[in-house]
């Protein structure tokens, strides 16, 4: 009996041993054994050892294994990428549709945090801040003058990284974002009153829109901008969906303009509700031939409608499998420019320390079987990235004529249209890039600054302006664009065109300031090129039918 309890602690840690080893070799196909060892593993360990006790001088280790482990995925694809951790969790925010803060979007205007959006429904809304109070102090944060400053700095010190703008403004937001349910007293000057006040306000979850923008562009026609594809995008699709019904929509917008992708099945989700019960929607291959479809349902809202799809050189993954699918399956039209041409599927894989990789898994194919990545060589990102550059100037942003299509990679859908493979979605109807809007650019210079001063200096007449009354007739005298002009003190006269495109610009951004992306929109889509030939499409429609 005592010889057994001697020999109890051994034997229970045999058993847990074993344990660990089965454990680690059950049912996970990739992952290397518990007792495994790894030379590769082994060998940058010993290196990262020797450079951290044994090198000459002092050398920040964990700023060199993340250079090191980027300059390992440049060798890979160009998608595949390493995201420190204190990017990945603003960028995990963004992709999941909200975080924890008091809930308002602001500027460095003159060396105070001023605020310019208080989000509706939001900590800051419920506690009683308003648009252009100053934020002095958050907690024990000073947050205006030489102190926000100096904590930018000392965090781009931290980091190794030059200071600028974003890190002023990652030190407010450091500043105002917490965990949930925890409270930050913070201190305002509000202009309107002349007073200092403190506010106490409990952080919570602030949404973090996907779907800007949506509203009736006619009696039939209805506009929704998705920005990228995020958790929550299809929920905010769907309540858009369903109100634009409501008021009578036959025919839809769907706007994917520089949207760089996300998640795919909330883009699966989306098609879903375009096509009828059983269509092929995507499907991925991955490094061992395994292949996984998706196919739309019964449920779709909208199978009945017609729907026009805007991308440009800049809609990338998901936005392209939403293009992809519908053209595929003869769905709608779509409009705009050749899309970016990615056809690699990411994930994500902690890597332990709060940081991760993205790191490409598999291919994706539409409906009729095109890959429709562009052509990459290992390590030439640059290359890859700069395509843009390359667009304009092959001319092919310009011309329909001077897109490069692969024969050899024609497909042909169910309804007979040729549509190609090897980089990015031609669209179905070809919209060239609006070069005096470019041109436009070189007069922007300051333009925030300037309407958010002139509507924090006159708030009270500002606030009466409705959306509607809005479009359809501020600034009509072109007095305060003026001023505008002249604060840019120009020596030469603008052209009469690039005046017009900068007016309208420049009501753009007031209106955004008041209404959000929504009164944006509706100033810019007056003049868009393609929301101009979407109408011009229904036009013709209706013409037909009678």
């Amino acid at each position: 009996m005592k010889k057994s309890k001697i020999y109890l602690p051994l034997i229970i840690g045999v058993a847990i041993a074993a344990g660990i080893l089965i454990g680690s070799n059950f049912n996970f196909k990739n992952k290397p054994a518990f007792f495994s060892s790894n030379s590769n593993e082994s060998k940058i360990k010993k290196l990262i050892n020797f450079i951290e006790f044994d090198y000459v001088d002092k050398v920040d280790t964990d700023s060199l294994l993340d250079e090191a482990i980027s300059n390992i995925l440049l060798k890979l694809d160009p998608h595949s990428v390493y995201i420190p951790k204190e990017e990945l969790k603003q960028l995990t925010e963004s992709m999941q549709g909200s975080f924890v803060g008091i809930g308002v979007t602001f500027l460095m205007y003159q060396d105070t945090v001023t605020v310019t959006n208080v989000i509706e429904g939001g900590p800051s809304e419920r506690a009683g801040l308003i648009d252009g109070d100053r934020i002095l102090i958050a907690g024990r944060d000073t947050l205006f003058g030489k102190s926000i400053e100096k904590k930018a700095h000392l965090n781009a010190i931290e980091k190794g990284t030059p200071i600028g703008n974003r890190k002023v403004s990652d030190a407010v937001m450091k500043a105002l974002k917490g965990e949930p349910d925890t409270k930050v007293e913070i201190t305002v000057y509000r202009r309107s009153s002349n007073k200092v006040l403190k506010i106490p306000i409990t952080r919570g979850e602030v949404e973090i829109k996907s779907v800007t923008a949506h509203y009736m562009i006619n009696k039939n026609l209805g506009y929704i901008n998705i920005e990228r594809f995020a958790r929550t995008t299809y929920d905010e699709f769907k309540g858009a969906l369903d109100e634009l019904k409501a008021k009578g929509m036959t025919a839809l917008v769907l706007d994917l303009r520089g949207n760089p992708g996300g998640f795919m099945d909330i883009a699966n989700n989306i098609i879903d509700e375009f096509l009828e019960d059983g269509k092929l929607i995507v499907y991925t291959k991955n490094k061992s031939g395994s292949v996984e479809k998706s196919f739309s349902t019964k449920k779709g809202d909208f199978e009945n409608g017609d729907v026009y799809v805007l991308i440009d050189q800049n809609s990338a993954s998901a936005s392209e499998i939403v293009a992809g699918a519908l053209q595929d399956n003869d769905k709608g039209i779509i409009i705009g420019r050749r899309s970016f041409g990615k056809g690699l599927v990411q994930q994500e894989m902690g890597l332990g320390d709060g940081s991760a990789v993205r790191l490409t898994v598999s291919r994706y194919y539409t409906p009729t079987g095109r890959s429709i990545q562009k052509p990459y060589e290992h390590g030439s990102n640059n290359v890859y990235n700069n395509d843009y550059i390359e667009r304009i100037h092959n001319g092919e942003l310009f011309s329909r004529d001077s897109i490069k299509v692969d024969k050899k990679r024609k497909y042909i859908t169910p309804k007979g249209k040729e549509v190609y493979g090897g980089g990015g979605i031609i669209p179905d109807i070809f919209v060239p890039l609006d070069t005096l809007n470019g041109f436009s650019t070189v007069y922007y210079g300051q333009i925030n600054d300037f309407i958010f001063t002139y509507i924090d200096n006159h708030r009270t007449e500002m606030n009466k302006w409705t959306m509607d009354n809005f479009v359809a007739n501020f600034d009509k005298d072109e007095r305060i664009f003026n001023l505008y002009i002249k604060e840019l003190d120009l020596k030469f006269p603008v052209a009469p065109l690039i005046r017009k495109n900068l007016k309208i610009y420049f009501n753009a951004v007031v209106a955004r300031n008041l209404f959000e992306e929504t009164g944006y929109y509706l100033i810019t889509h007056k003049e868009d090129t393609m929301i101009q030939k979407v109408l011009e499409l229904e036009a013709k429609k209706k013409i037909k039918t009678k």
